[in-house]
Protein backbone atom coordinates (compact mmCIF):
# COMPACT_ATOMS: atom_id res chain seq x y z
CA UNK A 1 0.00 0.00 0.00
CA UNK A 2 1.67 3.13 -1.09
CA UNK A 3 2.51 5.91 1.32
CA UNK A 4 0.06 8.39 -0.15
CA UNK A 5 -2.56 6.14 0.99
CA UNK A 6 -4.53 8.16 3.68
CA UNK A 7 -3.36 7.44 7.44
CA UNK A 8 -6.87 5.87 8.34
CA UNK A 9 -6.53 3.52 5.33
CA UNK A 10 -2.92 2.20 6.34
CA UNK A 11 -3.73 2.30 9.96
CA UNK A 12 -7.14 1.37 10.49
CA UNK A 13 -7.39 -0.13 13.79
CA UNK A 14 -5.57 2.88 15.46
CA UNK A 15 -7.71 5.20 13.50
CA UNK A 16 -10.87 3.51 14.84
CA UNK A 17 -9.60 3.58 18.44
CA UNK A 18 -9.03 6.91 18.71
CA UNK A 19 -12.21 7.83 16.70
CA UNK A 20 -13.99 6.09 19.16
CA UNK A 21 -12.29 7.28 22.66
CA UNK A 22 -12.54 11.07 21.10
CA UNK A 23 -16.49 10.44 20.69
CA UNK A 24 -16.97 8.60 24.00
CA UNK A 25 -14.54 10.95 26.51
CA UNK A 26 -13.95 14.06 24.45
CA UNK A 27 -17.00 15.58 25.48
CA UNK A 28 -16.52 14.51 29.61
CA UNK A 29 -13.24 15.56 29.15
CA UNK A 30 -14.07 19.24 27.13
CA UNK A 31 -16.39 19.84 30.47
CA UNK A 32 -14.00 18.12 33.32
CA UNK A 33 -11.64 21.14 31.76
CA UNK A 34 -13.56 23.98 31.53
CA UNK A 35 -15.97 23.20 34.62
CA UNK A 36 -13.46 21.26 36.77
CA UNK A 37 -13.96 18.13 38.51
CA UNK A 38 -17.81 17.48 40.21
CA UNK A 39 -17.84 18.95 43.46
CA UNK A 40 -20.73 16.72 45.02
CA UNK A 41 -22.08 13.20 44.55
CA UNK A 42 -25.04 15.22 42.42
CA UNK A 43 -22.65 16.37 39.75
CA UNK A 44 -20.82 13.13 39.53
CA UNK A 45 -24.17 11.51 38.98
CA UNK A 46 -25.27 14.39 36.25
CA UNK A 47 -21.68 14.30 34.39
CA UNK A 48 -21.93 10.31 34.48
CA UNK A 49 -25.53 10.46 32.52
CA UNK A 50 -24.03 13.29 30.33
CA UNK A 51 -21.62 10.80 29.01
CA UNK A 52 -23.26 7.24 28.98
CA UNK A 53 -24.61 8.30 25.22
CA UNK A 54 -21.45 9.54 24.09
CA UNK A 55 -19.43 6.41 25.30
CA UNK A 56 -22.52 4.06 24.36
CA UNK A 57 -22.04 6.26 20.73
CA UNK A 58 -18.54 5.87 20.26
CA UNK A 59 -17.67 2.40 19.21
CA UNK A 60 -20.72 1.98 16.81
CA UNK A 61 -20.58 5.48 14.94
CA UNK A 62 -16.43 5.20 14.84
CA UNK A 63 -17.67 1.28 13.51
CA UNK A 64 -19.76 2.92 10.77
CA UNK A 65 -17.65 5.48 9.95
CA UNK A 66 -14.55 3.72 9.16
CA UNK A 67 -16.17 0.69 7.60
CA UNK A 68 -17.34 3.57 4.81
CA UNK A 69 -13.97 5.27 4.73
CA UNK A 70 -11.63 2.26 4.43
CA UNK A 71 -14.13 -0.21 2.77
CA UNK A 72 -16.86 1.85 1.53
CA UNK A 73 -20.26 -0.33 -0.01
CA UNK A 74 -18.43 -3.77 0.04
CA UNK A 75 -17.26 -2.86 3.75
CA UNK A 76 -21.15 -2.30 4.63
CA UNK A 77 -22.38 -4.98 2.54
CA UNK A 78 -20.45 -7.55 5.05
CA UNK A 79 -21.23 -5.82 7.92
CA UNK A 80 -25.28 -6.29 7.00
CA UNK A 81 -24.65 -9.03 5.79
CA UNK A 82 -22.75 -10.70 9.71
CA UNK A 83 -25.50 -8.46 11.23
CA UNK A 84 -28.27 -10.47 9.73
CA UNK A 85 -26.34 -13.83 10.20
CA UNK A 86 -28.48 -15.26 13.20
CA UNK A 87 -28.84 -18.81 12.19
CA UNK A 88 -26.04 -20.83 13.93
CA UNK A 89 -27.24 -23.19 15.84
CA UNK A 90 -29.25 -23.15 18.98
CA UNK A 91 -26.40 -24.17 20.82
CA UNK A 92 -24.21 -20.95 19.72
CA UNK A 93 -27.17 -19.23 21.75
CA UNK A 94 -26.96 -21.19 24.66
CA UNK A 95 -23.52 -20.50 24.84
CA UNK A 96 -23.72 -16.52 25.01
CA UNK A 97 -26.40 -16.86 27.03
CA UNK A 98 -25.14 -19.08 29.99
CA UNK A 99 -21.72 -18.08 29.28
CA UNK A 100 -22.19 -14.47 31.04
CA UNK A 101 -25.09 -16.12 33.76
CA UNK A 102 -22.05 -18.82 34.66
CA UNK A 103 -19.60 -15.60 35.58
CA UNK A 104 -21.62 -12.99 36.74
CA UNK A 105 -23.63 -15.63 38.85
CA UNK A 106 -20.93 -18.03 40.52
CA UNK A 107 -19.01 -14.68 41.55
CA UNK A 108 -21.23 -13.37 43.90
CA UNK A 109 -23.02 -16.76 44.78
CA UNK A 110 -19.14 -17.93 46.07
CA UNK A 111 -18.54 -15.39 47.50
CA UNK A 112 -21.79 -14.68 49.27
CA UNK A 113 -20.66 -18.18 51.21
CA UNK A 114 -17.99 -16.15 53.21
CA UNK A 115 -20.24 -12.73 53.53
CA UNK A 116 -23.81 -12.15 52.71
CA UNK A 117 -22.87 -8.60 51.37
CA UNK A 118 -21.96 -10.20 48.33
CA UNK A 119 -25.47 -11.39 47.45
CA UNK A 120 -25.88 -10.90 44.11
CA UNK A 121 -27.72 -7.45 43.93
CA UNK A 122 -31.48 -9.04 42.21
CA UNK A 123 -31.79 -11.20 45.32
CA UNK A 124 -31.20 -8.10 47.79
CA UNK A 125 -32.97 -5.27 46.16
CA UNK A 126 -36.43 -3.83 46.99
CA UNK A 127 -37.68 -3.50 43.75
CA UNK A 128 -36.69 -6.46 41.77
CA UNK A 129 -39.00 -5.99 38.90
CA UNK A 130 -37.61 -2.36 38.11
CA UNK A 131 -34.02 -3.43 38.60
CA UNK A 132 -34.31 -6.38 36.18
CA UNK A 133 -36.24 -4.21 33.46
CA UNK A 134 -33.69 -1.49 33.70
CA UNK A 135 -30.41 -3.57 33.53
CA UNK A 136 -31.81 -6.13 30.61
CA UNK A 137 -32.95 -3.25 28.70
CA UNK A 138 -29.67 -1.58 29.32
CA UNK A 139 -27.78 -5.10 28.02
CA UNK A 140 -29.33 -4.81 24.89
CA UNK A 141 -28.44 -1.06 24.32
CA UNK A 142 -24.85 -1.76 25.54
CA UNK A 143 -24.65 -5.13 22.98
CA UNK A 144 -25.62 -3.58 19.77
CA UNK A 145 -23.88 -0.42 20.19
CA UNK A 146 -21.18 -1.43 21.32
CA UNK A 147 -20.45 -4.69 18.92
CA UNK A 148 -21.01 -2.87 15.61
CA UNK A 149 -17.52 -1.39 16.15
CA UNK A 150 -15.48 -3.94 18.20
CA UNK A 151 -16.59 -6.84 16.03
CA UNK A 152 -17.73 -5.04 13.09
CA UNK A 153 -14.67 -3.04 12.23
CA UNK A 154 -11.99 -3.94 14.51
CA UNK A 155 -11.93 -8.07 14.86
CA UNK A 156 -12.21 -8.55 11.48
CA UNK A 157 -9.41 -6.43 10.83
CA UNK A 158 -7.28 -7.71 13.61
CA UNK A 159 -7.87 -11.13 13.06
CA UNK A 160 -6.27 -10.86 9.25
CA UNK A 161 -2.83 -10.31 10.99
CA UNK A 162 -3.17 -12.41 14.79
CA UNK A 163 -4.83 -15.41 16.40
CA UNK A 164 -8.28 -15.33 17.64
CA UNK A 165 -6.31 -15.82 21.12
CA UNK A 166 -4.11 -12.80 20.25
CA UNK A 167 -7.09 -10.66 18.80
CA UNK A 168 -8.89 -11.37 21.55
CA UNK A 169 -6.51 -10.17 23.91
CA UNK A 170 -5.40 -6.96 22.00
CA UNK A 171 -9.50 -6.15 21.97
CA UNK A 172 -9.18 -6.65 25.58
CA UNK A 173 -6.64 -5.02 26.96
CA UNK A 174 -8.35 -1.49 24.89
CA UNK A 175 -11.80 -2.42 25.84
CA UNK A 176 -10.64 -2.47 29.18
CA UNK A 177 -8.96 0.62 29.03
CA UNK A 178 -11.94 2.49 27.31
CA UNK A 179 -13.88 1.49 30.52
CA UNK A 180 -11.50 1.96 32.82
CA UNK A 181 -11.09 5.93 31.48
CA UNK A 182 -14.20 7.33 33.37
CA UNK A 183 -12.45 6.71 36.43
CA UNK A 184 -9.53 8.66 35.19
CA UNK A 185 -11.31 11.56 34.07
CA UNK A 186 -13.32 11.14 37.41
CA UNK A 187 -11.60 10.39 40.06
CA UNK A 188 -13.92 10.99 42.47
CA UNK A 189 -16.00 8.05 41.66
CA UNK A 190 -13.80 6.19 44.04
CA UNK A 191 -15.44 8.61 46.83
CA UNK A 192 -15.75 5.99 50.01
CA UNK A 193 -13.28 3.74 49.20
CA UNK A 194 -11.61 2.85 52.47
CA UNK A 195 -8.42 3.20 50.33
CA UNK A 196 -6.24 6.11 49.08
CA UNK A 197 -8.32 6.85 45.81
CA UNK A 198 -5.63 6.55 43.62
CA UNK A 199 -4.95 3.07 44.76
CA UNK A 200 -8.17 1.57 44.61
CA UNK A 201 -7.96 3.37 40.80
CA UNK A 202 -5.16 0.83 40.18
CA UNK A 203 -6.74 -2.38 41.70
CA UNK A 204 -9.55 -1.72 39.94
CA UNK A 205 -7.60 -0.71 36.49
CA UNK A 206 -5.92 -3.63 36.90
CA UNK A 207 -9.36 -6.22 36.81
CA UNK A 208 -10.48 -4.11 33.69
CA UNK A 209 -6.30 -4.36 31.69
CA UNK A 210 -5.75 -7.96 32.56
CA UNK A 211 -8.39 -9.39 34.63
CA UNK A 212 -12.36 -10.39 33.39
CA UNK A 213 -12.92 -8.46 30.20
CA UNK A 214 -9.78 -9.15 28.38
CA UNK A 215 -10.53 -12.84 29.12
CA UNK A 216 -14.51 -12.47 28.70
CA UNK A 217 -13.50 -10.81 25.18
CA UNK A 218 -11.23 -14.16 24.02
CA UNK A 219 -14.52 -16.16 24.62
CA UNK A 220 -16.18 -13.32 22.36
CA UNK A 221 -13.83 -13.97 19.64
CA UNK A 222 -13.73 -18.06 20.17
CA UNK A 223 -17.90 -17.35 19.69
CA UNK A 224 -17.39 -15.29 16.51
CA UNK A 225 -14.75 -17.18 14.97
CA UNK A 226 -17.41 -20.13 14.98
CA UNK A 227 -20.38 -18.21 13.97
CA UNK A 228 -19.19 -15.07 11.93
CA UNK A 229 -22.63 -13.48 13.24
CA UNK A 230 -22.68 -10.24 14.72
CA UNK A 231 -26.07 -10.62 16.02
CA UNK A 232 -25.19 -13.52 18.01
CA UNK A 233 -22.12 -11.34 19.47
CA UNK A 234 -24.70 -8.52 20.13
CA UNK A 235 -26.64 -11.19 22.11
CA UNK A 236 -23.65 -12.23 24.27
CA UNK A 237 -22.75 -8.87 24.90
CA UNK A 238 -26.28 -7.75 26.15
CA UNK A 239 -26.23 -10.79 28.46
CA UNK A 240 -23.03 -10.09 29.75
CA UNK A 241 -23.97 -6.49 30.58
CA UNK A 242 -27.60 -7.38 32.13
CA UNK A 243 -26.63 -9.99 33.84
CA UNK A 244 -23.39 -8.44 35.32
CA UNK A 245 -25.52 -5.49 36.13
CA UNK A 246 -28.28 -7.80 37.61
CA UNK A 247 -26.18 -9.97 39.86
CA UNK A 248 -23.40 -7.55 40.73
CA UNK A 249 -23.46 -7.10 44.19
CA UNK A 250 -24.62 -4.13 46.20
CA UNK A 251 -20.58 -3.47 47.43
CA UNK A 252 -18.31 -0.44 47.37
CA UNK A 253 -14.32 0.00 48.13
CA UNK A 254 -12.54 -2.85 48.11
CA UNK A 255 -15.38 -5.34 48.28
CA UNK A 256 -15.56 -4.41 44.75
CA UNK A 257 -11.76 -5.14 44.29
CA UNK A 258 -12.57 -8.74 45.92
CA UNK A 259 -15.21 -9.50 43.48
CA UNK A 260 -13.25 -8.02 40.85
CA UNK A 261 -10.43 -11.06 41.74
CA UNK A 262 -12.74 -13.50 41.83
CA UNK A 263 -14.23 -12.80 38.31
CA UNK A 264 -10.61 -12.83 37.26
CA UNK A 265 -9.99 -16.57 38.42
CA UNK A 266 -13.29 -17.55 37.25
CA UNK A 267 -13.31 -16.21 33.88
CA UNK A 268 -9.77 -16.71 33.06
CA UNK A 269 -10.64 -20.38 33.95
CA UNK A 270 -13.18 -20.61 31.29
CA UNK A 271 -10.40 -19.27 28.88
CA UNK A 272 -8.41 -22.43 29.68
CA UNK A 273 -11.32 -25.01 29.35
CA UNK A 274 -12.05 -23.12 25.77
CA UNK A 275 -8.11 -23.17 24.93
CA UNK A 276 -8.08 -27.07 26.31
CA UNK A 277 -11.29 -28.49 24.30
CA UNK A 278 -10.22 -26.65 21.30
CA UNK A 279 -6.80 -26.87 21.25
CA UNK A 280 -6.12 -23.00 20.70
CA UNK A 281 -7.67 -23.82 17.32
CA UNK A 282 -10.27 -21.97 15.61
CA UNK A 283 -13.23 -23.67 13.59
CA UNK A 284 -13.14 -21.10 11.06
CA UNK A 285 -10.49 -19.10 9.02
CA UNK A 286 -9.34 -15.93 8.99
CA UNK A 287 -12.10 -13.87 6.89
CA UNK A 288 -10.38 -11.31 4.83
CA UNK A 289 -12.58 -8.01 4.34
CA UNK A 290 -12.74 -6.00 1.26
CA UNK A 291 -9.81 -3.59 0.84
CA UNK A 292 -10.05 0.16 -1.12
CA UNK A 293 -7.08 1.36 -1.87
Amino acid sequence: MSNRTPIIKRHPVLSYYILTFVISYGLLLFLMISRGLPATRQDLNAAILLAIPFMLLGPSISGLLMTGLVDGRAGFRDLWQRLRRWQVGAGWYAIALLLPVAVNLAVPMGLSLFSPEYLPGIFTTADKTSRLIMNLTSGIAVGICEEVGWMGFVAPKLRQRYSSLQTGLIMGVLWGLWHILPMAILPSVASGAPVAPGLYIALRSLYFLVGGLVAFRVLMLWVYDNTQSLFVMAVLHAALTGTNMLFAPDTAGMSNVVVDLAGFITTWLMVAVVLAVSRGRTQIARKAMPHTS
